[in-house]
């Protein structure tokens, strides 16, 4: 299974990711209901951090997001699964497409986690390096932040003269041309 079509229907819902029945079911290639009545009858292997259901307000932007009809899809609210639920799913869903939908999917799971953790070690990184050069700095971001967007050219012509006596670093000093007093 594809890992970029699974990554298309993980969710971010109530600060979680996670995958809605309906996706489950289609990767599954099950009915929704099926699906639904598995966990139901299983309920006490899924507490609140493995599946919720959504509330009827979540569940209407939601179909709002995936532009459904009013009749038709589910007119039930979806469950919300998990990294842990869909790993249970494979329990109460016994056959060899569940075990083998869940490996992809708990997969895909594992990569996103590996990189929100990239992302936040360069967030780390980048905080570091404003700070150590924001000290370097401050004068000039000072003058930017004063002068703001709108007046970017007039900023450049002020880092400009306060660098204008400062002679260039590759360039040996040589005597002046022109009238002498």
């Amino acid at each position: 299974m594809e890992l970029q079509i699974i990554h298309s229907k993980i969710h971010h819902i109530r600060g979680e990711r996670v995958i809605l029945d309906f996706d489950l079911a289609t990767l599954y290639n099950v009915e929704t209901k099926v699906l639904k009545q598995s966990v139901r009858r299983n309920v006490e292997r899924f507490p609140d951090e493995f599946m919720f259901e959504l509330t009827q307000k979540e569940f209407k932007i939601l179909r709002s997001q995936f532009v459904t009809s009013s009749w038709g899809g589910s007119r039930y609210p979806p469950f919300a699964f998990t990294e842990h639920g869909v790993a249970m799913l494979s329990s109460v869903l016994n056959s060899s497409k569940a075990i083998q939908t869940n490996i992809a999917i708990i997969k895909a799971f594992i990569a996103l986690r590996r990189h929100a953790l990239t992302y936040a070690e360069l967030a780390q990184k980048i905080t570091e390096l404003e700070g150590k050069f924001d000290k370097e700095f401050a004068d000039i971001n000072e003058v930017l932040k004063w002068l703001g967007e709108e007046n970017q050219s007039r900023a450049n012509e002020i880092i400009a003269l306060q660098t204008k006596d400062e002679s260039p670093v590759d360039e040996p000093s040589r005597p002046r041309i022109g009238f002498k007093k």
